[in-house]
């Protein structure tokens, strides 16, 4: 007949154990992912606000703005005033701008601005800018000069799309860094294959 301090050995034993196991599920409630949790990132959709055109200003509508601190790129959720020589951005038709990170992060989100911008469309663009990556001057996207396949990684640390004013300055950068010249026409009709996979999620 087993001793009661054996008896009482045995339940201090099994308390323990149960108290074990309660901690082993406190713990595991706590760090296992819930069904939200495991979303990969490239699922979580994010909203940058626009920023509306002040009339006080004197500036023109159409003009190229400076790019406020708290502003979201709405294709990678960054700010682009951080990274300011990479930085673009698309004025609407009401006065509206959305600034982004980079040039391109501008072709990605033109392939697809109702899902970046509520109520918007790429027709009611009047107006798009990126930066001249020598001179950190706004340029019109539509004339400006971009290199693809360079060395010169872009706030995302992947590939990028350098702007420049000039053909020439796309030329002296290409021959330092690598990479092609394109025009904002030919990047329009299509990315480059390697630029396009960089495209975050496609549903909603």
């Amino acid at each position: 007949m087993p001793s009661r301090r054996a008896i009482i050995g045995l339940s201090l034993l099994g308390g323990a154990a149960a108290f074990a196991g309660l901690g082993y599920r406190s713990v595991r409630s706590a760090t296992a992912p819930t069904r939200a949790d495991a979303t990969q990132p490239g699922d979580v959709c994010l909203t940058a606000p626009t920023f509306s055109h002040d009339p006080a200003s004197g500036q023109p509508l159409r003009a190229a703005r400076e790019v406020p601190a708290e502003a979201r790129c709405p294709v990678c959720g960054m700010f682009p005033a951080r990274q300011r020589r990479w930085a673009a951005q698309v004025i609407f038709h009401n006065g509206d701008v959305q600034y982004l990170d980079s040039p391109l992060s501008l072709f990605l989100y033109l392939q697809r601005v109702p899902r970046y911008t509520a109520g918007q469309s790429a027709a009611s663009i009047v107006a798009s800018y990126v930066t001249d990556l020598d001179t950190g001057a706004w340029i019109p996207a539509e004339r400006a000069w971009y290199v693809h396949g360079s060395r010169q990684m872009g706030p995302m640390r992947t590939g990028n799309l350098p702007a420049f004013t000039t053909l020439d300055q796309a030329r002296a950068f290409a021959a330092r860094e690598g990479g092609e010249w394109l025009t904002a026409a030919h990047l329009r009709q299509g990315l480059p294959a390697s630029l396009q996979r960089l495209a975050p999620h496609t549903h909603g």
